[in-house]
């Protein structure tokens, strides 16, 4: 299958959600994508690939729908797993970032003893739309002078940024499908 057969399929697979959580937002649902086995098989081994290019040594993923794909991930992977969650989640003590979202502002926090120097690290999410909140889950891997080689994302979402931004920093990019704010 070609890429752009591989791209078509993914998305025919994601449900888009207009005007949600807000007016003018189009919400990705890959919550139909993971109903799919076959779909969702298909996207774990494309990051398993990307994993073993990459020679990374620790997954870690953004809070929520990022653990789904991530978790799968390194069990496939026989790889440690990070968690990057919201504010107030982790029990132990933590550092934390605060980051712009397309639709607000939050902050997120990992364990201060998730990676350590020497760790590299491909950080996981559903989709990169201003690439806040890689761009802060980022920062905070760094600051525990981990490596954090690049970011994987099932969508892309090019016209609000984001993706840019995270070249920008000096990360690589892989998305498995991209989606215009028209579609």
């Amino acid at each position: 299958m070609s890429h752009l057969d591989y791209a078509a399929y993914l998305k025919s697979k994601i449900r888009t959600v207009r005007d949600w959580p807000k007016p003018g937002v189009n919400f990705r649902d890959v919550t139909t994508l993971f109903h799919d086995p076959e779909a969702f098989r298909a996207v774990v081994d494309a990051f398993a690939l990307e994993c073993r290019e990459l020679n990374i040594n620790l997954i870690a993923a953004v809070d929520a729908r990022g653990f789904i794909i991530a978790g799968a991930l390194a069990y496939q992977m026989n790889l440690p797993f990070m968690l990057v969650r919201k504010k107030g989640k982790l029990p132990y003590r933590t550092v934390s970032a605060d980051y712009d979202l397309e639709y607000g502002s939050a902050s997120i926090e990992i364990h201060a003893d998730a990676c350590k120097a020497g760790d590299r690290v491909l950080i996981i999410d559903d989709l990169i739309a201003t690439g806040g909140t890689l761009l802060a889950a980022m920062k905070l891997i760094r600051s525990l002078h981990a490596e954090v080689v690049g970011v994987a994302a099932i969508i892309d979402l090019p016209e609000l940024g984001g993706s840019r931004k995270l070249r920008e920093a000096g990360l690589l990019v892989h998305v498995l499908c991209e989606f215009s704010e028209s579609e």
